[in-house]
């Protein structure tokens, strides 16, 4: 690539002519010829002081909050994320529910040791329920609402407005 020797516009090899200033492509402007050409100026965005923005909205950070407890609690330690009511309230929702399901899975698991089958299409259902559940609080989460399950949810907001 070859640069403007008055301008420094950068041209492409076999220009007769700047395309930003016009002058021919060996003529320079009161310089000496065999003078290098200047360096380009860097771009506008090279030591930007605008304050850094949130990587993603918070509406996909509240909606990722609900693939596992593993996003959840890196919201909740991560700035910007862990100052944002909406993704906090959703984190703690996460949490909240994957420990309510813990304590409901440990309960059943001991019911179905006496009535085992009885207890296997109980298992089946609920593992349909807790998907449902997941679809509709992720769905939520993105359409930036703030969904609220019945004991959990009252819980996630009390720890999301702290």
């Amino acid at each position: 690539m070859a640069f403007c020797a008055s301008c420094g516009t950068q041209m492409a090899d076999n220009a007769a002519f700047c395309p930003n200033c016009g002058k021919a492509a060996g003529q320079a402007s009161g310089a000496g010829a065999s003078a290098p050409p200047p360096t380009p100026a860097p771009p506008a965005s090279y030591g930007s002081t605008a304050a850094p923005a949130a990587p993603m909205a918070e509406n996909v950070a509240g909606m990722l909050a609900y693939f596992t407890i593993i996003p959840a609690i890196i919201f909740l330690l991560v700035e910007p994320y862990n100052r944002n009511r909406f993704v906090r309230f959703h984190s703690f929702q996460c949490l909240f529910t994957a420990a309510a399901l813990i304590v409901l899975h440990v309960c059943l698991s001991f019911l179905s040791y006496a009535l085992p089958l009885i207890m296997f299409p109980i298992w089946g259902l609920l593992g349909l329920a807790e998907f449902a559940l997941w679809i509709l609080l992720v769905i939520k989460a993105y359409q930036h609402q703030l969904f609220k399950l019945p004991i959990v949810g009252d819980f996630a907001e009390k720890q999301a407005n702290a």
